[in-house]
């Protein structure tokens, strides 16, 4: 006799035995992948993942990032991004070089900032010597090599790989 006890995409398959030793490996396993389970999809914090990583949040932040997506109320403005690099540090040091284009207009500036996290982890501030350039920004998706952010109290997504 068999019994298949699935819980989200994990199964397990118990026969039955005689053995009681055998019996009680069977349920540790299945207790155990039960809490490995249950763990994983609680560790997701991001709306857009990942659901795990070893990596901490702030050696995920630490990065040089150039913009792959931008977004303005959900229309593609990625090409208003020419040339946009910003560099954080694990020990919260920001740089930020930017050209920004609006119809014939261009904006250029580089400004030295830093950066902190906020609301358990889920709020990226950005505070830079040019007040112009901070932000808040909430963390949709932190990987080691993309951040996707979007602006608290405005309309940009920014979809960041590593440069």
């Amino acid at each position: 006799m068999c019994l298949y006890v699935c819980w989200q995409d994990v199964c397990i398959i118990i026969t039955k035995r005689k053995n009681k030793k055998y019996m009680k490996t069977t349920k540790l396993v299945l207790a155990l992948g039960l809490m490995t389970t249950i763990g994983l999809t609680s560790c997701k914090k991001y709306e857009d993942g990942p659901a795990f990583s070893l990596q901490s949040k702030k050696a995920r932040v630490a990065n040089t990032w150039m913009i792959e997506q931008a977004y303005n109320d959900g229309e593609d403005v990625t090409d208003s991004y020419d040339e946009y690099t910003l560099i954080t540090t694990e020990d919260g040091n920001a740089e930020l070089k930017a050209a920004y284009s609006f119809g014939s207009f261009t904006f250029n500036y580089e400004t030295d900032g830093t950066w902190k996290f906020e609301d358990s982890e889920e709020t990226l501030i950005l505070d830079f010597e040019n007040d112009d350039a901070d932000r808040s920004y909430q963390i949709l998706r932190l990987k080691e090599d993309e951040m996707w952010i979007r602006e608290q109290g405005g309309e940009d997504e920014l979809h960041l790989i590593s440069k």
